[in-house]
């Protein structure tokens, strides 16, 4: 414990530095400004200003890429609670009792609640991301390249598999993702592979250009004829949002119950945070001795979603850092800004990386008391971006993609990858393909490629070695015994299904 506190005070004066402190302001505004704005979420922020970071040193990028994440999901919480619009999916159940309590002309309580609750999630999630990462580095001695298969394997199978809509449309996704991350030239070989004879595919998909035209070109392209959002309602002063001593108490153990939901599902990858948020509303309802609050404006229905949201924002950061396994869409495309600097996830990263590490950590504390000083007084600011016309934001938005992408390389090719994966992206969400494996894939396809030939040189081509060594062989059980249960899942709704038909021809009949 005394050598964690040590470190934390390490990170503080990391993160301090008036460089790291800027980049960290900068990151935790933009990302409080595009939470609000619907459609305009994390995985869009940090893809156009990914390029951003290639010119910077890591430290003051991942903060900024960090302080992007978790702003945004202080400003969600502002569109679903004031207008019933849940900007991003994690909002979506904070619209059930949110918006229902500002028709009762408590909106600003609900977000005071709100920013409590969150700010209470994320101090606990940065406690147990103090005290449990660096449990890992005691096993990092014993981790070498089957063990690093291993997981990177299992979380490219929770990612693919536990994504939302069909299983199946998943795996394919990442399938995608791994031809993806092939082409470019292998560097073992130096042999080009699926570059289709151009030298501009020697380096590979550029990681920006594959981000900004699958979250951002495609998501504006599926809305472009969306209608100008005009609040009537959202007039709020810093007085309306205190909440009174008896909300207080009804949000004080749902608070307690989110924020432990969200902890525990943070360190499950694969596992997103609307599933997260939605899962601590079923239960906050079903514990309720008046469920039939929910839904006409329970202060608990606000309050413990957006505990177990944040909660899970900032313990999301401990399978990506010290395992090299994202959690989500964020989590892969930070882990992407980690390899693009040449630094390699895992849990060897606290002591290869410390800086980084517990420069993050602290900078969460200092970001999130960031997001409850700039939000109390910001709050008019934010509901009149709302009021944005979308066919501004629309042209800006597209502008500021292009020339992120061009200054990557100096290249109108990228801008032209932008184009095909923004229609690529397009047509998968309109037949529902789910777009974070493609990421996943893209990310963790090297990696596994790279592990997988580094175990084979060591052990002279004798795949018995990822068996042989106990954490690889418990984490490949981890992967059949995954695969099994989705094959389960899918044959037991294909009997129900079955049946239901026999039934109805029966009672046809």
């Amino acid at each position: 414990m005394e050598q964690s506190l040590m470190d934390l005070w390490f990170g503080f004066s990391v993160a301090l530095e008036p460089a790291n402190l800027m980049w960290c302001v900068f990151g935790v505004l933009i990302g409080n400004l595009i939470g609000v704005l619907p459609g305009m979420g994390a995985p869009t922020a940090i893809s156009m200003l990914l390029p951003l970071t290639y010119s910077m040193a890591p430290v003051p990028g991942i903060l900024m890429l960090a302080g992007i994440f978790y702003g945004s999901q202080y400003g969600g919480a502002i569109g679903a609670i004031l207008l019933n619009l849940p900007s991003h999916p994690p909002h979506a159940v904070t619209c059930l009792d949110g918006y229902p309590l500002t028709r009762k002309g408590r909106g600003g309580a609900a977000l005071g609640v709100t920013m409590m609750s969150s700010f209470f999630a994320a101090s606990v999630g940065i406690v147990v991301m103090i005290f449990l990462s660096p449990l890992l580095v005691e096993l990092a001695v014993k981790f070498g390249p089957a063990e690093i298969f291993s997981i990177m394997l299992m979380g490219l199978m929770t990612g693919a598999t536990m994504s939302r809509g069909s299983p199946l449309k998943g795996i394919a996704m990442t399938l995608f993702g791994l031809v993806i991350g092939v082409v470019g030239t292998d560097v073992t070989s130096g042999t080009a592979r699926l570059t289709l004879g151009t030298t501009h595919l020697a380096d590979g998909i550029e990681l920006g250009a594959l981000c900004m035209g699958l979250f951002g070109i495609a998501d504006f392209l599926l809305c472009v004829n969306r209608t100008t959002i005009k609040p009537q309602d959202a007039k709020l002063t810093m007085r309306d949002m205190c909440p009174t001593r008896d909300e207080m108490k009804k949000a004080f153990f749902p608070m307690l119950r989110g924020t432990t939901i969200g902890t525990l599902f943070g360190a499950l990858p694969g596992t997103g945070p609307t599933i997260t948020t939605f899962i601590a509303y079923a239960l906050e309802r079903k514990w309720s001795k008046t469920p039939e609050r929910f839904g006409k404006g329970a202060i608990e229905g606000v309050a413990a979603p957006e505990a177990a949201n944040h909660a899970k924002t900032q313990v999301d950061f401990i399978p990506t850092m010290t395992l090299g396994i994202p959690g989500d869409i964020v989590m892969a495309l930070i882990l992407g800004a980690l390899i693009i600097k040449g630094i390699q996830p895992g849990p060897q990263l606290i002591t290869d990386h410390p800086d980084i590490f517990w420069g993050l950590v602290a900078s969460f504390w200092i970001g999130n008391v960031l997001l409850v000083i700039l939000n109390v007084p910001l709050i008019g600011v934010w509901v009149k971006m709302l009021q944005v016309p979308y066919r501004l934001l629309f042209p800006s938005a597209i502008f500021f993609i292009c020339v992120g992408v061009f200054t990557a390389r100096n290249s109108l090719f990228g801008v032209g990858e932008v184009a095909a994966f923004g229609v690529i992206g397009l047509l998968m969400l309109v037949l529902d393909f789910p777009l974070a494996p493609i990421v996943l894939g893209y990310i963790l396809g090297p990696m596994i490629e790279e592990n997988f030939r580094r175990a084979m040189l060591l052990s002279h081509g004798d795949l018995g070695v990822f068996v042989d060594r106990p954490i690889s062989a418990w984490f490949l059980g981890a992967c059949a015994l995954l695969l099994l249960v989705q094959i389960g899942s899918y044959a037991r709704k294909l009997v129900i299904s079955r049946t239901q038909v026999q039934g109805a021809q029966g009672a046809q009949a």
